[in-house]
């Protein structure tokens, strides 16, 4: 399929029609699309990406309407993969939609991402980002995190056999609970995951790989901090490749 130049036109000189041609061809997962996978989903959509496999498990709910953009009132009640595939669809009509509406788990995890280029971390738990983190280093695929909490947020980017994984930066996860979420928290953090997704297909730039962005809202700063491969990480130590 050509490029659609006119869509593409005031990204065209950052990308060029080479790297706008890989959006095109890049299969992407979509881990989750509540508050930050609705942000992420809308941006990748709109670059250009060709292939979005979203997953989630869950239906609309009122609770979601805060933060997750993809859901209407509409969409009570609907899986939240059928009504974000609904919009993205007609937002971006020449690229693919594949919903998985289940539970991300290990035995399912490997044919979730076959044939993908990346996952994007949209999910509210570090069990499943663990699962996530595993299955792209097995599989040899960038994985791109990101988590919210309030006005709070963090991101990162694993590239297997290149700096830490997630279990490098953080070991153990914190403990269950239902968080206090603000729906342009998940706009910032969701949006840095966009941007890091897409400098991954285009070779574009620099990645969070070795660095941890850390938002906070209340102050409007930012900080970055320099996080470590642990070579006793029971995800990945051993030998870098």
């Amino acid at each position: 399929m050509q490029i659609d130049r006119e869509i593409y036109v005031r990204q065209l000189p950052l990308f060029g029609e080479a790297g706008q041609e890989s959006l095109q061809k890049a299969r992407v997962l979509v881990a989750g699309v509540g508050g930050l996978g609705s942000v992420i989903a809308i941006y990748l959509a709109a670059a250009g990406v060709g292939t979005l496999r979203m997953v989630d498990n869950d239906v609309v709910e009122t609770s979601n309407f805060n933060r997750q953009i993809l859901h209407w009132h509409r969409d009570l009640g609907r899986p939240k993969t059928a009504s974000a595939m609904e919009k993205i669809s007609a937002l971006n009509p020449q690229g693919r939609v594949e919903e998985i509406s289940g539970m991300i788990d290990e035995a399912g995890i490997d044919e979730m991402i076959r044939d993908c280029d990346l996952i994007v971390d949209a999910v509210d738990n570090f069990p499943t980002r663990y699962i996530l983190n595993r299955a792209a280093l097995r599989k040899g695929i960038p994985f791109v995190h990101g988590a919210v909490r309030g006005f709070f947020g963090q991101a990162t980017t694993v590239i297997p056999g290149k700096g830490p994984c997630l279990r490098c930066v953080f070991p153990s996860g914190p403990p269950p609970e239902t968080p206090p979420i603000f729906g342009a928290t998940c706009g910032v953090i969701g949006s840095l995951e966009a941007v890091e997704a897409i400098k991954l297909l285009t070779g574009k730039g620099e990645t969070l790989t070795g660095r941890l962005f850390l938002w906070d809202g209340l102050t409007a700063t930012a900080d970055t901090l320099s996080v470590e491969r642990n070579p006793a990480c029971p995800d990945c130590g051993g030998p870098t490749g």
